[in-house]
């Protein structure tokens, strides 16, 4: 295990007027404790767990870049990430740049064997979660789609409406006035002649292949 010698502390309360001197003065003990050098402490008053985006792990994390310390110092888990995902990326963001996490209430330190496990479960869980995720939805989809269901947004594009399409650009109409007069998009009447063209020329393929055959 590498020693410690440089430490930052990390601390965070959901609501402005809790106060966030209980965990500075744990964090500060534990580090006097271990005798480990406290380089500076970040905090951040009033930020729920659920926001990633906070000035104080912001500048703990530009700082981290710099190697200003060699370990992070924090009270608890919820009190770094705002989710199990969030979490997981800034302790790879750490590990990245060779700093450790050690979290008090917890006692884990990713230094350690133990700690390194640890996280190593957390990231193999939310893969899990994720991949499970996919193969419900892709599940689902497929289910859908034996059931006839069109999946997407509704269409109102059907025979008529091409039809309606194709004669207005016979009749020399452009395209943004064929939308705004059967009120579809640009893009959906420019695929609708493009579709037309393409069985066009399959026809003339068709027929001139069936021509030089007889020939």
């Amino acid at each position: 295990m590498r020693e410690i010698k440089n430490v930052a502390i990390y601390c965070r309360t959901s609501l402005i007027k809790s106060d966030i001197s209980r965990q500075v003065f744990e964090l500060k003990a534990l580090a006097e404790f271990n005798k480990w050098q406290i380089v500076e402490v970040y905090t951040d008053e009033g930020f729920s767990r659920t926001t990633s985006r906070r000035p104080g792990l912001d500048r703990l994390i530009q700082d981290a870049v710099t190697r200003k310390f060699d370990t992070v110092l924090t009270l608890e888990l919820s009190r770094l990430g705002s989710s199990l995902k969030h979490l997981i990326d800034v302790v790879d963001f750490f590990k990245k740049h060779n700093i450790n996490l050690f979290i008090k209430n917890q006692n884990i330190d990713t230094s350690t064997i133990t700690g390194y496990f640890f996280f190593s479960i957390l990231t193999s869980v939310s893969q899990f979660e994720k991949d499970l995720l996919s193969e419900r939805v892709k599940s689902k989809l497929q289910m859908l789609k034996q059931k006839g269901i069109k999946l997407g947004r509704p269409t109102k594009v059907n025979d008529a409406l091409k039809q309606k399409v194709i004669e207005l650009d016979k009749s020399g109409v452009s395209y943004n006035k064929i939308a705004k007069q059967l009120k579809i998009g640009v893009q959906t009447a420019c695929k609708i002649l493009k579709e037309e063209d393409s069985k066009l020329c399959s026809k003339v393929a068709k027929k001139f292949a069936d021509t030089t055959l007889n020939y």
